[in-house]
C-alpha cells in the first residue's frame, strides 16, 4: 500500500485548474470576445465578496480575486479526490468524468453560488453558457479528473 498523501497532488491540480481556467477565461473575453479586461474578470472574482466595490479597488482587488479563484479551484479539487475512490465510474471513465464534472462545477458556480452573491442575476444566453461551460470542462473539470485518475491508479489508496 502507497502511504503518499495526495495533498501535494490536491493542490497541483487546484493550482492547474485555477490557472488554466483563468487562463482561458481571459483569452475568450478579453481577447477573442473584446468584452471585458483581465482585470475585470479578476475585480468580478472578488466582488462575490465585496459587492461593486471590488470594481474600484483596482490591483488590491484583483489579487483578491486571484486568491479567492484559486480558493474555490481547491475546493471542488478537495470535492473531486474524496468522491473519486467512492465512485466506480470516475475509475473507469476519466475523460467523461472530467466532462461531466466541468458542467456539474458550472452548474454549481452559476446556477448556486453566483444567483446568492449577485441576487437578480440575469439568466445567461445560450452562447455564453456554452463559452462558459466549454472552458470550465477545459480548464478545470478535465484537469482534476485526469490528475486524479493518475494519482489514484499510481497508488494503491482506494
Amino acid at each position: 500500500m502507497n502511504d503518499r498523501s495526495p495533498f501535494p497532488t490536491i493542490v497541483l491540480a487546484a493550482f492547474l485548474a485555477g490557472l488554466l481556467d483563468l487562463v482561458l477565461a481571459i483569452i475568450v473575453y478579453s481577447v477573442f470576445l473584446d468584452k471585458t479586461t483581465a482585470v475585470k474578470i479578476l475585480q468580478s472574482v472578488a466582488s462575490g465578496a465585496f459587492g461593486k466595490a471590488a470594481y474600484e479597488g483596482g490591483i488590491k482587488m484583483a489579487a483578491l480575486g486571484i486568491v479567492f479563484h484559486f480558493a474555490i479551484s481547491l475546493m471542488f479539487t478537495l470535492f473531486y479526490f474524496f468522491v473519486y475512490p467512492r465512485l466506480a465510474f470516475l475509475r473507469r471513465h476519466g475523460v467523461i468524468s472530467g466532462i461531466v464534472y466541468g458542467i456539474f462545477i458550472w452548474m454549481v458556480m452559476n446556477l448556486v453560488v453566483l444567483p446568492i452573491a449577485f441576487s437578480g442575476m440575469l439568466p445567461m444566453e445560450p452562447g455564453a453558457t456554452m463559452i462558459g461551460i466549454s472552458i470550465v470542462i477545459l480548464g478545470v473539470g478535465l484537469p482534476i479528473s485526469l490528475i486524479a485518475h493518475f494519482y489514484f491508479t499510481r497508488s494503491t489508496q482506494y
